[in-house]
């Protein structure tokens, strides 16, 4: 067995002449163990609230989003189209057409996106789990109905508790007029629409979107052709969407942009990212300070060991191997208190995923706080503490025995 390695567990666990070291050896495991435990669980906290995020963005989006390069809309014909909905890695090809217009239930009013969707929409993004009241239901017979968010249904003051059977009011402006008409009406186009169903995601999506078919918003917005304003692709294996991607982009050229879910919400999924990583360093800093009291535990171990390291000098003992002694000494310290903390930060998570114990306030889509464990936390947590400790043991090691060597 290494002698240095067992001198320090031997130093570890023993009780020192000195009360206070061990004060400060327990507190200084401990500092390191709290410290460990708070970033598995605030990296997972963020890990939670990111899948979620994300889960929650798919169920209004799609793996792949082609638009015009150029212009509001464009139509999606002829055999560069085909050559894309027939490729074997797409699932779902879905004709999107959206723009903002005016909402009037009863006497009140509101602006809103309306969506328009194909048939591929729901299977392709389940969005019929996201109804809280009604059902989801597009067009029955000669009627027309649509999705309200949840938001845009407070503002319009539709009750969702009881059946409607009134419609509400859809206005938009008439595309391509050359001249000004003398009845403002003339240049508005209005389309009845009936309530099925109110779904909820979260604030920024249902304060403002209403989910449509795709011929309801094309009549809204005066279109007369198959113009879309989007090509939403659902892709039979969502883990491959890069070369799916890149694939698209050699097929349709340069009139088109063709997006992935991130590149759809880079600036949401860059400012998670973000987050996460000030927080990591915050507690990182926290770390560091905790860290101090290995310093002041290994240079009064230091002191309090002065006959033991004379001993060991005159029984030939190297300066490098009584180093050594407390470098071990501090590195335990340091990869006792990050064990420590990895289990409880892990059991405290686990407890959270399987009882729920801290809720969400408010009326949001999961009754508690979400939490995901990675494998990526751990290894970046425990490389952190164990850099930190070592050079919080290196100085006091350094410094302090080769005064009292030299002593």
């Amino acid at each position: 067995m290494n002698l240095s390695l067992f001198i320090a567990r031997r130093y570890l666990v023993s009780k020192k002449s000195h009360n206070a070291i061990n004060i400060i050896s327990g507190v200084a495991l401990g500092g390191i163990a709290i410290s460990t435990m708070a970033l598995i669980i605030v990296l997972s906290a963020f890990n939670g609230i990111s899948d979620l995020v994300r889960s929650l963005y798919n169920s209004f989006g799609a793996d792949i989003e082609i638009t015009a390069l150029k212009g509001k809309t464009f139509i999606p014909s002829g055999p560069v189209f085909d050559s894309v909905r027939h490729l074997k890695s797409v699932k779902y090809f879905d004709e999107t057409l959206q723009d903002k217009a005016l909402l009037k239930y009863g006497n009140k009013q509101c602006l809103a996106f309306v969506k328009g969707v194909g048939t591929d929409f729901a299977p392709m993004t389940r969005f019929d789990t996201l109804i809280r009241r009604g059902k989801y239901l597009l067009k029955s017979g000669e009627l027309y109905y649509g999705e309200l968010g949840r938001g845009v249904a407070e503002q319009l003051g539709v009750n969702a508790s009881d059946e409607d059977y009134n419609s509400m009011s859809c206005y938009a402006p008439k595309r391509g007029l050359e001249s000004a008409s003398i009845n403002p009406e003339d240049a508005i186009t209005q389309q009845h629409l009936y309530r099925s169903g109110i779904f909820s995601i979260n604030d920024d999506f249902d304060s403002r979107y209403v989910i449509v078919s795709v011929d309801f918003a094309r009549q809204l917005f005066d279109y007369q052709d198959k113009s879309v304003s989007s090509i939403e692709i659902g892709l039979a294996d969502p883990a491959n969407s890069t070369i799916a991607k890149e694939k698209i982009k050699s097929i349709l050229g340069k009139d088109y942009t063709v997006k992935d879910r991130y590149e759809q919400n880079e600036l949401l999924f860059k400012t998670l990212n973000t987050e996460k990583l000030w927080v990591f360093i915050i507690l990182v800093f926290i770390l560091i300070i905790a860290t101090f009291n290995i310093v002041g535990s290994l240079s009064m171990l230091i002191i309090d060991k002065q006959k033991d390291i004379n001993i060991l000098r005159n029984m030939g003992a190297e300066i490098k191997s009584v180093q050594k002694i407390f470098m071990y000494e501090g590195i335990l310290i340091t990869f006792l208190g990050a064990a420590i903390g990895l289990v409880l930060g892990t059991l405290i998570c686990l407890i959270q995923i399987k009882f729920k114990l801290v809720p969400m306030s408010g009326n949001f889509v999961v009754d508690a706080y979400p939490v995901a464990l990675k494998f990526s936390d751990y290894l970046s947590t425990l490389g952190c503490v164990l850099v930190v400790g070592l050079l919080a043991s290196w100085y006091p090691v350094r410094v302090f025995t080769a005064k009292k060597i030299a002593a």
